[in-house]
């Protein structure tokens, strides 16, 4: 309720030490305040039984509560509405492309390749407002799974429905996948164009050399980061298909990291090799932080000034303190 409310003269409120001040000045000459008359005897005066004297105190009450409000006043007390709006002064186009062959259900991470893949990729994705995204997928050929946009909603459940199946032919075609990847961002009008390239094992098929679309992808421009997914040795991987079940056993994990390399050193881009789920994590929080998107905010202020009305009801307090002791308590006072 009061998260908006603020004082723009909140040095106002030291006044509020006068307050105790007043009250003990008050009690201190309020004996005084009443005429006194030394006589004998009180046997032949009628004691006064009304209520006007014990009420003579409302006067110094409205007194205080009327300085209270006009130091209230004074400190100036407003709500502020702040209202924001951002704008990109470098955009950066980001197309990320996932291997999504059988290997990558190999559970050397959590739970398995592809899923710790996905994890990631998602926190990554909800980090950049800022930026475009696309996503391609390739096993043994290559597909875009959603252009480049800006409607992060519609990524992310691009990648929730990644997984692997049959629909793709089994393989590792890195230069197709690097190749679409390409082909999705070559047009982009963005400052930065970013390619995201994760695989877990060698270019063992399609039409296209990778080296061929790392010379593409530097031809555009675009900057390849090339993620190699697997630990060292042997991982519980599948091996085989029987009546529609996956059966695992133990495989040489085998990545060319050679490949990985070139590819990323020839556009200005990195290679990383992920070996658990913390690694990759940091992996994709190095290229978010070596991909930053500068963001301008302007902030809007909108203040609504709150004193006038304890202005106005101080003044309406002292008014009718002073109607009290020009009238009812006249005779008192």
């Amino acid at each position: 309720m009061f998260a908006n409310f603020t004082f723009e003269n909140p040095e106002f409120f030291w006044l509020f030490l006068l307050l105790p001040l007043a009250i003990a000045w008050y009690f201190w000459k309020r004996n005084k305040q009443t005429p006194e008359l030394k006589i004998s005897s009180t046997k032949g005066f009628k004691a006064n039984t009304g209520i006007l004297p014990k009420l003579r105190p409302v006067l110094f009450v409205l007194r205080l509560l009327t300085l209270l409000l006009i130091i209230t006043a004074m400190a100036r007390p407003r709500t502020v509405d702040v209202s924001t709006q951002t704008s990109s002064t470098q955009g950066i186009d980001i197309v990320m492309a996932i291997d999504v062959s059988a290997s990558m259900l190999a559970r050397d991470l959590e739970p398995n390749r592809l899923d710790a893949t996905k994890n990631v990729a998602e926190e990554f994705i909800k980090d950049r407002p800022g930026d475009r995204i696309g996503l391609v997928v390739y096993a043994g050929e290559s597909f875009t799974k959603t252009p480049i946009t800006s409607d992060k909603a519609i990524v992310l459940d691009a990648l929730e429905d990644i997984e692997y199946n049959n629909v793709l032919e089994n393989g590792t075609a890195i230069g197709s996948g690097l190749a679409t990847a390409v082909n999705r961002i070559k047009d982009s009008e963005a400052e930065s164009k970013v390619i995201i390239l994760l695989t877990d094992g060698v270019n063992n098929a399609g039409f296209i050399d990778p080296n061929t679309a790392s010379e593409l992808a530097v031809e555009f421009g675009i900057k390849v980061y090339t993620i190699g997914v697997g630990s060292n040795g042997m991982a519980l991987s599948p091996v085989n298909i029987v009546n529609g079940r996956i059966q695992y056993g133990n495989v040489q994990v085998e990545i060319d990291e050679e490949l990985l390399k070139e590819i990323a050193a020839a556009s200005g881009g990195k290679y990383f090799r992920a070996t658990n789920n913390e690694k990759l994590e940091e992996i994709y929080a190095e290229i978010d932080s070596l991909e930053k998107t500068e963001i301008e905010e302007f902030r809007y202020y909108n203040y609504d000034e709150k004193y006038r009305p304890l202005v106005l009801l101080a003044g309406g307090l002292l008014l009718f303190e002073v109607l009290l002791r020009l009238t009812i308590f006249r005779g008192f006072i």
